[in-house]
């Protein structure tokens, strides 16, 4: 498959516009949800192709693939094109076409069946056709984007020539209106993101969206879209491009029109939204805390609004990539939608062009990693592994394993363009921990930084994985090695025996929250420590950016403080996620409240971690092997006595339900889509039944199946 992203990848079929056969769902080409749409080509002459196993047929024990010139000899299965014969294996996604190389330019249709683990066949799919393009080509737009026509959910008269607008939630986009006038006329019409006392503050600080627009109407015209000024910072030459064909858009919820002589009313107002595909119905979460679930119905919609160029952005001021910005937006979106392309156009994008914080470099291999253990693709891993060595900044690696970006190398020209950089960045590459700088909790930065570390010792892990991946073995045993070293040096030199926790590097004893909600996030902290680390973390509350705190419930969730990370999640305290809902947004803020950076955007994914974090980390659903092959759920739901969420996965959706009085008690019916396994890790010592059958009092998890899976249990009473 040819490392050309710039697709929709959108295979989870349950909306019905798939082709569908009993056994077999949504069928894609190139993780294409509808290669055959108008204007959508195949840049790979060697696509690979994919479907979902329902989950009555649990697992797939071979399958047939058929692929032909024209739609009649398909329907004739004639594979004059390329006939995979029957194939003796469960795989259902990733499969690379097997005959010779397609021909560009071309259309091609295909179907395939598979046969049950009792070896019965099924019947053929529908068919479902596609077209090539030149190796290296981008598909159009027409599959990667959707236009969506919104109604105002409110339309209130505030004069006699004047309308009060407000379409529910922010998006990007323009306005359309219907209107008819008996004489040439000019309206004023007001769009903006934030409200004040029942109309558009047209002041509102930071990078907050305000604009006025003069409107010319005329006998004769019925319909006009609203043409808006582009703004100079997010339109520059480093801000992504969005097409040709796309008007110039803005955030904006609420709208004001002034001097109306004829009658607006929700039909003939409509907000022309821009969004990146996503489908809605992927995902859905509920639980006994509605402010949980309104938090987290933000941080879903704000993966959906911020999608409008194609690629995970920083926000509206900018709309350039940053990399500790796309991770959580990838973690997230991989949440609440089926949706991968995105992340990978977004990954190949950072290959060349890379941003100057330490910390942001260190992600890049973290957001590859994300994208094979999600979707099970090796070939970003493939053809990118000589380039992500360098991104680990190992060149930065000191004897005792620890790396700093105080030294001539880093700042040496050579070094940065084996970074990615064209250009070096101004002032080179240096540590950032926290943005902005306010919210470090007074971290002294060092020039051997804890935080960098932690980042770095994830980074040798991953690398040894995938060494081990592409059998380069001398590589894997280095980077374990280094790994075990950079390790075993952060225990020794960056933790404070007296006090218990770690400081924030070499040579300084200042502990900030960071230098230890780190080192937990990515399990560093020995068994023995762990209770004095997390007395350390609990006593600085969200000391941390909206980004820090993706870390900060990460490691206290493996810390076992589920409790403790609930209530940061759900709180309504300034530094919240409810602050955000409380002033307004509909999408997740750039920074807690303005006061903590005062040019802040109002649509900056980064504020999302709760999109990730439920499904990851409170229900505990997570893959344990690539692709979806299986699954590992480890619930730690606090005091919620009620919840149900939908994750999305290349497999299919796993659903999970949650009734009881409370964790130790209670019922779990967890639903697998055909072709995974899973293990459902038990919390503590209980008393457990899985459909209705006693299970061993030993087992420390329960082993899950394709379809329902009901399970009940109680702690045991001594």
């Amino acid at each position: 498959m040819k490392l050309n992203f710039f697709i929709v990848i959108s295979l989870l079929a349950l909306s019905g516009n798939y082709p569908i056969a009993f056994g077999i769902e949504g069928l894609t080409v190139e993780y294409l949800r509808q290669p055959g749409d108008e204007g959508v080509t195949v840049a790979d002459l060697k696509p690979e192709y994919g479907w979902i196993v329902d989950e009555q047929t649990e697992f797939q024990k071979a399958y047939q693939i058929i692929v032909s010139s024209s739609r009649d000899a398909c329907e004739k299965t004639e594979g004059n094109v390329w006939d995979s014969g029957r194939v003796l294996s469960s795989t259902s996604s990733n499969i690379e076409h097997g005959g010779n190389a397609l021909e560009e330019n071309a259309e091609y249709f295909w179907k395939a069946r598979i046969w049950d683990k009792g070896n019965e066949a099924g019947p053929y799919s529908s068919i479902q056709n596609f077209r090539t393009g030149a190796p290296g080509n981008t598909i159009s737009s027409a599959n990667r984007w959707q236009i969506e026509r919104i109604k105002p959910v409110r339309v209130v008269r505030t004069s006699p020539k004047s309308i009060f607008v407000d379409f529910g939630r922010a998006a990007f986009g323009t306005l359309e209106i219907d209107y008819i006038t008996p004489a040439k006329d000019r309206l004023t019409i007001h769009l903006g993101e934030k409200a004040k006392g029942g109309s558009i503050d047209r002041e509102p600080g930071g990078t907050i969206r305000y604009q006025k627009v003069e409107l010319e109407v005329r006998p004769g015209q019925t319909s006009y879209k609203i043409e808006l000024t582009p703004d100079k910072r997010n339109t520059g030459s480093r801000a992504i491009k969005l097409p040709e064909s796309f008007d110039v858009v803005m955030p904006f919820r609420y709208v004001e029109i002034e001097n109306i002589d004829s009658t607006l009313t929700s039909n003939n107002i409509r907000q022309k939204a821009y969004f990146y595909y996503f489908n809605d119905r992927q995902s859905e979460f509920s639980c006994s805390d509605e402010r949980l679930e309104n938090i987290w119905d933000m941080c879903k919609y704000s993966m959906k609004a911020t999608s409008f160029c194609g690629l995970y952005i920083d926000g509206d001021r900018e709309r350039i990539p940053y990399e500790a910005d796309a991770y959580i937006n990838q973690l997230g979106h991989y949440c609440v939608d089926n949706e991968y392309s995105i992340a990978k156009q977004t990954i190949e994008y950072f290959i060349d062009h890379p941003t100057w914080p330490t910390e942001w470099l260190l992600h890049t291999p973290m957001l590859v990693y994300q994208d094979y253990y999600y979707t099970g693709d090796t070939e970003l891993i493939e053809a990118y592994y000589d380039k992500l060595k360098h991104k680990t900044l190992i060149a930065l690696a000191r004897k005792d394993g620890l790396i700093s970006t105080h030294n001539e190398k880093a700042g040496s020209k050579g070094y940065l363009k084996k970074l990615g950089f064209a250009s070096p960045p101004h002032r080179g590459i240096r540590d950032i921990v926290d943005w902005p700088r306010n919210e470090r909790d007074g971290y002294n930065m060092v020039a051997v930084n804890t935080v960098v570390n932690c980042f770095f010792y994830r980074n040798m892990q991953i690398m040894a994985e995938f060494a081990d991946l592409l059998g380069k073995i001398d590589d894997a045993d280095y980077y374990r090695e280094m790994a075990a070293k950079v390790k075993r040096s952060i225990n020794t030199k960056m933790f404070d025996e007296k006090r218990g926790i770690y400081v924030d590097g070499l040579d300084t004893d200042h502990a900030a929250l960071h230098a230890n909600m780190m080192p937990l996030a990515f399990d560093i902290v020995p068994d023995e420590h762990i209770d004095t680390v997390v007395e350390f973390v609990k006593s600085r509350g969200m000391a941390c950016s909206v980004y820090g705190a993706q870390y900060l419930l990460q490691g206290l969730y493996r810390a076992g403080q589920s409790q403790y990370a609930l209530d940061l999640m759900r709180a309504a305290h300034q530094r919240s996620w409810w602050n955000m809902i409380k002033v307004g947004s509909t999408i997740t803020l750039e920074a807690w409240d303005m006061k903590y950076k005062p040019n802040a955007d109002w649509t900056h994914a980064w504020g999302a971690a709760p999109a990730n974090i439920v499904a990851r980390f409170m229900w505990g659903i997570q893959p344990s092997k690539p692709g979806f092959q299986a699954v590992r759920i480890k619930p730690q739901l606090a005091d919620l006595k009620q919840s149900i969420i939908t994750m999305p996965t290349i497999k299919g959706a796993i659903r999970c339900e949650f009734k009881g009085k409370n964790a130790q008690s209670g019922v779990y019916i967890i639903e697998l889509p055909g072709n995974m396994t899973g293990e459902f890790v038990l919390p503590g010592d209980i008393a457990v039944q899985l459909n209705d059958q006693v299970m061993n009092n030993a087992a420390d998890e329960l082993k899950l199946m394709p379809g329902r899976n009901l399970i009940k249990f109680k702690r045991r009473l001594h």
